[in-house]
């Protein structure tokens, strides 16, 4: 712990900070909901991506890790004195997304000392760790022994440099008792079927991986509680194969899920007896579960297996010579949950305490380490100011407030230029993923660079691309429409020209199924959602100054008497439990869907007719889609015809040029 330790950083008492970063905005009242306790409750986190230290723009979500901190040491004390159990979970996505962690070199120097001042329970992998070579060797390096036994691979292999070797990320699962309850508990720790990890990584398929004999012995243990974590959306398949294969062997037997990926708030009933929890994204949200009505099924459980160094290579004992589950039923578990937004506000409501008690000293130095980290990172450091706010959803594509939108008609053209090729018409492709957050009007910062573009990916392109070709691949792209209808069916057409899952082109809330239901039209009413809501502002009279989502009275004020505060913008979220999840009671908001793919024309005639050939230009994410996409739009191209586009510079470094060059002046 910081306490203990006085090198992290160079922590020192006068740079301890009460709580939040000093740049955060002060949170606002909101009516509450409060918090149920069960006989085992959990906080969970997921898709952090490095906002250890909040939102600095938005006063709802403006908590940073440190306070986290100082919330969970006093929901632990409050589940001792009630004799109850409390576990902390993480869900992967820890990376990429934050100046915390991107602008550091190596990436992540600070935020895995940050991290591990959290005493988490249960913790697993994400996609982003795996992405690039380096983040998944630091995950086994560096953030599996800071966690020991709470990390759980269960199926996720690194190869070692050395010998070529695939060995277990972590422990495949983990048996343990509960600290106050005495509970058995069996936890797992899965990642999504994820095809695109890095060299040393190697996912094995969740259906491949229940078969194998350590999970047949794992579901046979008996305990009075499984719990699957997992970087994993709620309603994907994923959790389908895993739930009915321990139900298969355990009827009766509670299984609380927990899930991420796709970056909204969830709650899911799989049956009676089994619930799941997403906690949304980007330390907005701290997600709550308590489970009352468990029934010990396993007076003799214990640590005796726990998925250890035996487990990680082979199961011992074949799964056919264990004895399936006996289990008599008994009550029905009730499963409760909440939204908590991550302001100080909201943290102190459920503690029960005030501003001079919340703040823990171990809280305090993390809170303290991360301000000093971002000193070090010169992440307030501003490029230029933007003259007004720019939305991913809350604002309709193709629209003057659409990030997407500004990035066609200004950015794109500006920055997808090679001096080699410039005198070339271009079709400049990037997907709408690559985009991971909105701009605020005002200060465009280094962190904000890296909020908004954290990938490193540059340009690439196909020279040369007759233009009646190059012009269909944006439509099919965009799942197709009349494009992929006159040739069949669009799983077929994407199958026969190996197209990978459009999906995962586009924003990670989108692959939510509900945000089929997203407005698509420039007119749109306030709207919420099954499975989640997007996270917006409190709304803004036109001519008014950019309020930070919350912008109202300060926590601090009293609205007289037993008034309830006004409502701010929020999560409205519905999901199988009902319409009160959020522990805040907020306004609805607005949103809009977006396309996997936006494009930008440069270079083209100003009038007349299209130009007959063309440089196809994407973002080298995208890569992956461009030859199957050229293909089916009557092209013979093959992997090999990609070329560098503009060679060393990233999209976050052409956009940080274009700031620097184009809104200097409107600070």
């Amino acid at each position: 712990m910081i306490t203990k330790r006085t090198s992290f950083l160079a922590v020192s008492l006068a740079t301890l900070a009460n709580a939040a970063q000093p740049e955060a905005p002060e949170p606002v009242a909101a009516p509450m909901r409060d918090l149920e306790w069960g006989q085992i409750n959990f906080l969970h986190t997921t898709d952090t991506h490095g906002w250890h230290g909040g939102h600095l723009q938005e006063a709802q979500y403006s908590g940073d890790w440190g306070d986290y901190i100082s919330f969970a040491d006093h929901m632990r004390k409050k589940a001792d004195e009630k004799g109850v159990d409390l576990l902390v979970i993480d869900s992967g996505d820890r990376i990429e997304g934050n100046g915390l962690y991107d602008a550091s070199e190596p990436k992540g120097l600070y935020t895995s000392d940050i991290l591990k001042e959290q005493h988490i329970d249960l913790l697993c992998t994400g996609n982003h760790e795996l992405y690039q070579a380096a983040s998944v060797a630091r995950e086994h390096e560096v953030t599996v022994p800071n966690f020991r036994s709470q990390y759980l691979a269960s199926n996720l292999d690194y190869v070692e440099p050395e010998t070529g070797n695939a060995i277990p990320q972590a422990r495949r699962y983990r048996k343990f008792v509960t600290r106050n309850g005495g509970y058995t508990v069996v936890a797992f720790g899965f990642l999504f079927d994820f095809e695109r990890g890095a060299n040393n990584s190697a996912v094995t398929p969740v259906a491949d991986a229940i078969a194998q004999d350590w999970f047949q012995q794992a579901i046979r243990e008996k305990p009075d509680l499984f719990v699957v974590n997992g970087h994993v959306g709620l309603r994907m398949r994923e959790f389908e194969l895993v739930f009915k294969a321990i139900r298969a062997e355990n009827w009766y037997t509670p299984i609380a899920f927990f899930g991420g990926h796709v970056h909204v708030r969830d709650a899911r009933r799989f049956d009676d007896k089994a619930f799941a929890l997403a906690s949304g994204r980007y330390m907005e949200t701290i997600g709550w579960m308590s489970i009352d009505g468990i029934q010990k099924q396993s007076p003799d459980g214990g640590e005796g297996s726990d998925g250890g160094e035996q487990q990680q290579q082979a199961a011992t004992g074949s799964s056919s010579s264990v004895v399936a589950s006996t289990i008599k039923p008994g009550g029905t578990p009730s499963f409760k949950r909440r939204y908590i937004d991550n302001n100080l506000f909201n943290l102190r409501h459920h503690t029960g305490l005030n501003a001079s008690a919340f703040a823990t000293e171990h809280g305090r130095n993390v809170t303290a380490a991360i301000a000093a980290a971002r000193r070090a990172l010169g992440l307030d450091h501003t490029y230029g100011c933007a003259p007004r706010d720019l939305w991913m959803t809350r604002a309709a594509y193709p629209g003057k407030a659409s990030v997407y939108s500004w990035l066609e008609a200004e950015v794109l053209p500006d920055v997808v230029a090679s001096e080699a090729r410039r005198g070339v018409p271009r079709l400049a492709i990037l997907n709408t993923g690559a985009v991971r957050f909105d701009i605020f009007a005002g200060p465009f910062t280094r962190d904000s660079a890296f909020l908004v573009s954290p990938f490193e990916s540059g340009f690439s392109y196909v020279p040369d691309v007759a233009y009646d070709v190059a012009s269909k691949v944006l439509q099919i792209l965009n799942k197709g429409g009349p494009v992929w209808a006159k040739a069949g069916a669009e799983e077929h057409q994407q199958q026969q020209f190996e197209m990978p899952d459009l999906r995962y082109l586009n924003i990670p809330e989108m692959m939510m199924a509900p945000y089929s239901s997203f407005k698509t039209s420039s007119a749109s009413s306030s709207s919420s959602l099954p499975g989640s809501s997007v996270p917006g502002v409190a709304a803004v009279a036109a001519g008014d100054s950019q309020k930070p989502l919350g912008g109202g009275a300060s926590a601090g004020s009293s609205s007289g008497g037993d008034e309830e505060p006004p409502l701010v913008g929020g999560y409205t979220t519905k999901d199988d439990l009902g319409d009160d999840g959020d522990d805040a009671v907020h306004s609805p908001i607005e949103f809009f869907s977006v396309p996997n793919c936006i494009q930008a024309e440069i270079g083209f005639p100003a009038e007349g007719e299209a130009p007959e050939r063309v440089d196809l230009v994407f973002n080298d994410y995208v890569r992956p889609w461009i030859v199957p996409a050229l293909k089916f739009s009557g092209g013979d191209y093959e992997d090999g015809d990609i070329r560098p586009y503009i060679e060393g510079k990233s999209f976050t470094d052409l956009l940080v040029g274009w700031v620097e060059e184009n809104w200097a002046d409107e600070c």
